[in-house]
């Protein structure tokens, strides 16, 4: 008995220190042109508190995370307009990062600002996870979306192509979700820098140097800083170079810049300290990724 007792006890213990996949941050503010009160405030105080819950509660995975495995993202939405008391629009930032191995830092992996937040949301009411990716609304359906987004570039991060079942997922909710008529998510060739195109590209195989580089960004170079700083900077400037292709194939992509929007102020403090040959390859092919920051990278050479 006391055997029995001692193995559930322990079994109990071993459990409470699982959990969900994300640590999950939700910020709502209004654009300072918009006129809120206070029921407005309140509303978006439950709604910021039905979004925390929804994404941190929800199981997003079949693995198991311990709490100090979580992905660290944030979502701020700043709301732009109230046509209804029951309708909003604005904007929603997501950004979320990984640790980088033996170190306090924390590199930033997804950083992207989507214009097209549109949602109806009663005051109240809980956010529902989706059966089988099917729409059901825009909410669940963009922050669902959001979320594999997430864990498939964590994934990434990790082993190559590991967030292929994210991905996947997440074109899934695109795919349901495109005849919903709500923005962002048209499968229009006229719309290519939307939901629907931002996780289409990322399987296309014409952006598969582009998967490959999270992994030996991540994994292959910011993970070796501890060992040997230079073969980390080494191998950064090699996954950059193989990047060309890409660019060269589908220049200013949205998916190319998603990449380098969360990577220039690490880029240029990474490659400030290399040594002039470096610094100078460095800045040759990053300006010719990322041409609209030229004048960021140049710093590198300063």
């Amino acid at each position: 008995m006391k055997k029995t007792f001692l193995i559930l006890l322990l079994t109990v213990q071993s459990l409470s220190g699982l959990t969900q996949e994300l640590n999950c941050q939700v910020n709502i503010q209004s654009a300072p042109a918009l006129q809120v009160g206070p029921v407005e405030n309140e509303t978006f105080d439950e709604l910021e508190s039905a979004i925390y819950d929804f994404m941190n509660t929800t199981k997003w995975t079949n693995d198991i995370f311990e709490i100090e495995e979580r992905i660290n993202c944030n979502i701020l939405i700043t709301m732009t307009d109230l046509p209804t008391t029951t309708t909003f629009k604005g904007k929603i930032q997501i950004q979320s990062s990984r640790p980088v191995f033996n170190t306090g830092y924390n590199s930033t992996v997804f950083n992207h600002v989507d214009a097209d937040f549109a949602i109806n949301y009663l005051r109240n009411s809980a956010i529902l996870p989706m059966s089988n990716y099917q729409y059901r609304d825009n909410l669940s359906a963009l922050l669902s979306f959001y979320a594999y987004m997430i864990l498939g570039y964590d994934y990434d991060t990790y082993s190559l192509k590991g967030g292929d079942p994210y991905f996947k997922a997440a074109q899934q909710i695109a795919n349901n979700a495109k005849n919903s008529g709500d923005e962002g998510w048209s499968a229009s060739a006229s719309k290519k820098r939307n939901r629907f195109w931002m996780v289409d590209n990322v399987l296309q195989p014409v952006f598969a140097p582009l998967r490959n580089a999270y992994y030996n960004y991540h994994r292959l170079g910011l993970d070796e800083f501890y060992t040997d700083q230079a073969v980390g900077r080494k191998k950064i400037l090699e996954t950059l170079q193989s990047l060309d292709k890409v660019q060269r194939s589908r220049p200013g992509s949205m998916n190319l810049q998603l990449f380098l929007t969360s990577k220039t102020a690490e880029l240029i403090n990474i490659f400030s300290q290399s040594e002039i040959k470096e610094k100078n390859a460095a800045v040759s092919i990053l300006k010719k990724l990322d041409p609209v920051n030229s004048s960021n990278y140049q710093e590198i050479l300063n």
